[in-house]
């Protein structure tokens, strides 16, 4: 059995509705405007005012899709995409196949769309307390996404502990690797990192002869 076309791939993402093309439009206009003010002058010197003048909305706007100035810098919208392409796996590959295989199209994917992003947002969790606080909040929204694709895949109830504490682990581990990326320098391929990350919830921590 074949895959599933891929979600993350812009050529196979479904057509939306206007609605909802000019949700994302404006979405992608508050983070954009985020971005560049936050390289400007600074994470704290950026006003959610400054943002919504820069991304041409009012203030309420832009609370209304992003609850706080860390979730502006925190969302996107792989999460549910990743969930999506996790279901779309063929039944009998094996999981973590599957996992790398979807890590390596998100990482591709927003490489393509704006290389720098991922490393802003990294720096930002590293120096930035009320970023990294929310990012620690926010797991539990991917976590919950994760944990039913892994539900449905293994035929296990998510809310069990067991499903749970495995789906977490990914999820923290993926924001550790991120972290000590930008605590490095950026030095290496994020890609490469994420692997030696699934290797080691796949196989455990690798333990030196001595």
């Amino acid at each position: 059995m074949t895959a599933a076309p891929s979600p993350l791939s812009p050529a196979d993402r479904p057509r939306l509705g206007l609605r909802e093309r000019k949700k994302i439009k404006t979405r992608e206009a508050i983070r954009a405007a985020t971005y560049a003010l936050v390289k400007e002058q600074g994470y704290d010197a950026t006003t959610i005012e400054q943002i919504a003048e820069r991304a041409e909305v009012s203030p309420s706007t832009v609370f209304r899709y992003f609850p706080t100035k860390e979730d502006i810098v925190l969302t996107d919208e792989y999460d549910q995409l990743m969930a999506d392409e996790l279901r779309g796996r063929p039944p009998g590959e094996p999981w973590m196949d599957s996992v790398r295989h979807v890590m390596r199209l998100a990482i591709e994917a927003n490489n393509r769309e704006n290389p720098d992003v991922a490393r802003l947002r990294a720096r930002l969790s590293v120096d930035v307390p009320a970023v990294r606080s929310r990012m620690f909040e926010s797991m539990s929204t991917t976590g919950r996404l994760l944990r039913e694709a892994i539900a449905e895949r293994h035929g296990k109830d998510p809310d069990s502990v067991e499903v749970r504490v495995y789906a977490m682990s990914f999820i923290g581990g993926l924001m550790e690797v991120s972290m000590y990326w930008a605590e490095h320098d950026f030095e290496g391929e994020l890609s490469d990192l994420v692997d030696r990350a699934l290797d080691v919830l796949e196989h455990g921590l690798p333990i030196e002869n001595t």
